[in-house]
């Protein structure tokens, strides 16, 4: 009688036992996938901030300086709608020995603008969307005044020209 309980209590053991390296197993993945779910959420505010400050056309005193020279449209509100953001894998990045991953953001604007408008605007909102993810990953100190690129614990972010479609 007391070696049915034995060998009860074994397979049990060997259950637990499995389950605990299945779960060690996976771990690895569900910090990746997390940390990218975390990266996107991060790239969706900065992209709504920098729509926000860019739509309403409010400039640091440099660039409104610029802008008045050479871009006026741009003092004016304008409207612009996000259609998508995306992210790609681009391979290992051999000189920081991580994933490499590119955002890119697709929009529509309402009104004609030349090419170098555009530039600025998709500037400034790729320029939001890297700041917020360096926020999100306290990785500030680590970049550029530009944030470019942004670092966490296993990737390193680069932004893509936005796409005006």
């Amino acid at each position: 009688m007391m070696g049915n309980r034995g060998q009860i209590a074994g397979e049990y053991l060997l259950l637990a036992g499995v389950l605990i390296i299945i779960v060690m197993m996976s771990i690895e993945f569900i910090a990746y996938e997390n940390e990218l779910n975390t990266a996107m959420g991060a790239a969706r505010n900065g992209v709504t901030e920098g729509l926000g400050t860019s739509s309403a056309a409010i400039y640091s005193k440099d660039s409104y300086n610029d802008y008045s020279l050479s871009k006026s449209n741009l003092l004016h509100p304008y409207s612009v709608e996000i259609i998508n953001i995306t992210y790609n894998d681009l391979g290992r990045d051999n000189n920081y020995d991580k994933q490499k991953i590119q955002f890119k953001v697709y929009a529509k604007i309402s009104d004609k603008y030349s090419k170098s408008e555009l530039d600025s605007i998709g500037d400034r909102i790729n320029y939001n969307l890297r700041k917020s993810l360096a926020t999100c990953f306290n990785s500030t100190s680590s970049t550029n005044k530009l944030y470019n690129p942004v670092f966490s614990p296993h990737y390193v972010f680069t932004t893509a020209n936005i796409k005006w479609v």
